[in-house]
C-alpha cells in the first residue's frame, strides 16, 4: 500500500444540487451517493462561477477564478495552455495520473498534463463538423465512439436515437445498457484498477457526459421515473417569470419556452433516470475498488460541474445565474478516514476553483501556490473555517449575459445586455420565487458595489465612472486567451 492516498475524482455533467436523495430530492433514488454523503462530507454551498463546460471545467483543472482562467461563457476553439493543471500537479507529485470519459479541451486530444486520456466529450457540435479535418473530428478523437463500433458494426453512432446534446426530448436508450457511455466510463476504469502501476498512487478522473442530455437513459431507469410521474413536485417557476419563453418559436434544443406538462414530465423521467443510472454505475465501480484492496487508502471527490435548470423559471439547460443552474453537488467520500474529517455536512461557499488546491493538500499536505482556490481541507474539521464571505459569478451569454453576487443568504443578478438587476433572499426564498429588489434596496446596494470592485479593472468596461454600464456585447473569451486560438491552429 502507498503512504500517499489514491484520489478518484468522479465528475458528471449538468447534474443539479437537488438531484440527489441527500440533498432533499424526495422522488430520486441515488442510494451510492446518500451514502457517500451520510459516510463523507456533503458540501451544501458548491457552485459553478461560470456554469457551462468548457469554462467551469477550466475552473476545474486549473484552480484559477475565470478572471486568471480567461474563460467567461461557452466558447469552443480556444486553445488549452496552461501551466498548472491538476493532471501535471499529480503527475509532478509521483502519482499515475487517467482522465476516462469527458475531457471538453482544444485540441480535443490535448491531454492537459495526464499521463493518458481515453476521451468521450459526448456530442460537441464543433467535433461533429463534417469539414473539419479527420483526426479534429469526432470520428478520429472519440474513443467510446470506436469501441462502440466495434461492437455494434461501423455504421454505429452516437447520434442513432435521434436526440441532440442539448434537446428537452426523452427517450430510453436503443442499445444494450452495458453499451451506454455511463456504463463505458466504469468498465474503463475497473480497467484502470486491474493496470495501474501498483507501485505507484494514482489519480483516476472518471468524468460522466451525463445526465447531460441527450436524455437517453436505459430503459430500467427510464421506467422507474415514468411510473412515479404522479409524485413528481411541480417545477419551480418564479413570479418574475410568468411571461418568459411564451413567444418563443418551438424547438428540441429551446433555451426557454412553456412546453406541455407531459414533454416536461418526460424530460425529467430520463433525467433522474441518467443520475440514478450514474449512481448504480458507481456503485459497481465501489465494489471494484473494494476487490482490488484499494478502498481505505483512497480518497473519492464527487461533483458536477454545472447544473440544469429543467424548466425551473421557464429554462433550460445552463449559463443563467439561478440556483438551478449554479448550484452544483459535491462530496468528499474518505472510506479510510485518511482524512480524519468530522463534519459532516460543510455550509462554508465553495466553488470548482477550490478542488485543485484541495486535492493537492489531501494527497501530499502542501499548500498549492498559483490558485485562486482555496483548500477545503480544514472544513472537514474546522466548523469556524471560512472559505470565503461571497463569490462572483457571471456567464457571457448573449442578451441573457449576467454578472452576480452571492453570499450564504443573498444573492444579487446584473444583467449587462438588458440593463436589469434582481435580488433573492435565499435564506427565506431559497427558490428564487420573488424578486425583492425594490424592497431591500440597501442589501441590493451593498452587493452592487462588491460586483463593481470585482469589474472595475476588467477589460470589456462594465465600469464607468465607478458604476455599472450598460453594454452592447459581452466578450466570452478574454483577450489573453485569444491570442491562443492562432498559437493552437498553428501548432
Amino acid at each position: 500500500m502507498t503512504k500517499q492516498p489514491n484520489i478518484i475524482l468522479m465528475v458528471v455533467d449538468q447534474m443539479r444540487f437537488d438531484a440527489m436523495g441527500a440533498n432533499g430530492n424526495p422522488i430520486i433514488s441515488t442510494p451510492n451517493l446518500d451514502m457517500m454523503a451520510e459516510n463523507g462530507h456533503n458540501f451544501q454551498n458548491a457552485y459553478a462561477a461560470v456554469p457551462s463546460c468548457i469554462p467551469a471545467r477550466a475552473a476545474l483543472m486549473t484552480g484559477l477564478s475565470q478572471e486568471n482562467h480567461g474563460r467567461v461563457g461557452y466558447e469552443d476553439g480556444v486553445y488549452w495552455d496552461y501551466e498548472q493543471t491538476l493532471g501535471s500537479t499529480f503527475k509532478e507529485a509521483g502519482y499515475q495520473t487517467q482522465v476516462i470519459g469527458k475531457m471538453h479541451v482544444y485540441p480535443e486530444r490535448n491531454r492537459i498534463g495526464f499521463d493518458h486520456v481515453e476521451l468521450h466529450d459526448g456530442y460537441l457540435h464543433a467535433n461533429r463538423n463534417q469539414n473539419k479535418k479527420h483526426l479534429t473530428q469526432y470520428t478520429g478523437s472519440d474513443d467510446y465512439l470506436r469501441w462502440l463500433k466495434e461492437k455494434k458494426g461501423v455504421a454505429a453512432d452516437i447520434i442513432d436515437d435521434g436526440l441532440d446534446c442539448n434537446s428537452w426530448v426523452a427517450r430510453p436508450f436503443m442499445e444494450e445498457e452495458a453499451l451506454h457511455p455511463t456504463n463505458w466510463v466504469v468498465t474503463k476504469g475497473i480497467e484502470f484498477l486491474e493496470r495501474r502501476d501498483p507501485t505507484a498512487p494514482f489519480f483516476l478522473n472518471l468524468s460522466f457526459v451525463r445526465p447531460h442530455s441527450p436524455l437517453n437513459p436505459p430503459p430500467f431507469y427510464y421506467d422507474m421515473y415514468k411510473d412515479l410521474l404522479a409524485e413528481f413536485p411541480e417545477i419551480t417557476i418564479g413570479e418574475w417569470a410568468s411571461e418568459i419563453g411564451t413567444n418563443e418559436r418551438a424547438s428540441v434544443m429551446a433555451f426557454k419556452g412553456q412546453l406541455k406538462k407531459h414533454e416536461l414530465d418526460r424530460m425529467r423521467a430520463a433525467y433522474y433516470g441518467l443520475v440514478t443510472h450514474i449512481d448504480h454505475q458507481i456503485g459497481r465501480f465501489l465494489m471494484a475498488l473494494g476487490e482490488h484492496e484499494l478502498a481505505n487508502n483512497t480518497v473519492i471527490v464527487f461533483l458536477s460541474d454545472h447544473g440544469d435548470q429543467l424548466g425551473d423559471h421557464h429554462y433550460f439547460r445552463k449559463a443563467l445565474p439561478y440556483q438551478s443552474s449554479i448550484h452544483v453537488p459535491f462530496l468528499i467520500y474518505d472510506p479510510g478516514n485518511c482524512l480524519n474529517g468530522s463534519i459532516r455536512q460543510i455550509e462554508e461557499i465553495v466553488e470548482l476553483r477550490d478542488v485543485l488546491p484541495t486535492l493537492v493538500d489531501v494527497a501530499t499536505g502542501q499548500t498549492l501556490e498559483n490558485v485562486d482556490g482555496v483548500s477545503l481541507r480544514e472544513t472537514l474539521t474546522n466548523p469556524d473555517f471560512c472559505t470565503r464571505e461571497f463569490l462572483h459569478g457571471e456567464h457571457s451569454f448573449g442578451w441573457e449575459s449576467n454578472q452576480y453576487i452571492l453570499t450564504k443568504e443573498w444573492k444579487y443578478i446584473w444583467f449587462p445586455i438588458q440593463g436589469k438587476e434582481q435580488l433573492f433572499d435565499l435564506k427565506n426564498d431559497p427558490d428564487e420565487r420573488h424578486d425583492c429588489l425594490t424592497e431591500v434596496p440597501e442589501r441590493a446596494q451593498q452587493l452592487r458595489q462588491i460586483l463593481i470592485g470585482k469589474l472595475i479593472h476588467r477589460e470589456e468596461g462594465f465600469v464607468k465612472d465607478g458604476q455599472l454600464v450598460k453594454l452592447n456585447h459581452t466578450k466570452v473569451s478574454l483577450d489573453f486567451l485569444k491570442a491562443r486560438i492562432q498559437g493552437g491552429n498553428n501548432a
